[in-house]
């Protein structure tokens, strides 16, 4: 049985499966007006200091990559029927800036799925996520863990 990923439950998740998506272009508006919010650091909101910064120019807050892959993955992963919520993240990673133009993609890999024992109505999905460029280069790297509700069991 094949479901759709917006449409399944916590059975459904396939150690080793692969999924990709998203196009998500990022915009030099998008960029500055996140960081002034959120990540008011120079090489994010300062032309000229971005340009003598290590970075060589402006790039996009880490927070906003992660808060790209979390849209992706919400409109194109977690399941609007089984999802509820997360214990947390481990090995987040920014590996490449991230610049005005770039076009952001999302690889997920689940690694493991793990059916609770106390409350064995859910269990917890560990996806490898991975985001890239229009190059095909890795940006940024979580490991997330979400608690997903099993299969309601009709009698």
């Amino acid at each position: 049985m094949t479901v759709p990923v917006k449409d399944r439950y916590f059975e459904d998740y396939i150690v080793g499966e692969v999924l990709e998506y998203g196009d998500y272009l990022v915009t030099e508006a998008e960029i500055h007006e996140f960081a002034s919010r959120y990540d008011p650091q120079p090489f994010h909101i300062d032309p000229v200091a971005a340009k003598a910064s290590i970075f060589g120019g402006i790039i996009a807050s880490g927070w906003m990559t992660g808060s790209i892959m979390m849209r992706l993955m919400v409109d194109h992963f977690i399941s609007r029927h089984a999802s509820m919520g997360s214990p947390g993240l481990d090995e987040v990673r920014w590996v490449k800036p991230v610049r005005a133009g770039d076009r952001l993609k999302v690889r997920v890999t689940i690694e493991t799925a793990k059916r609770s024992v106390s409350k064995p109505d859910r269990g917890v999905i560990v996806a490898h996520q991975r985001a890239y460029n229009q190059h095909d280069e890795l940006v940024m790297s979580i490991k997330g863990m979400g608690m997903y509700r099993c299969r309601p069991t009709h009698n």
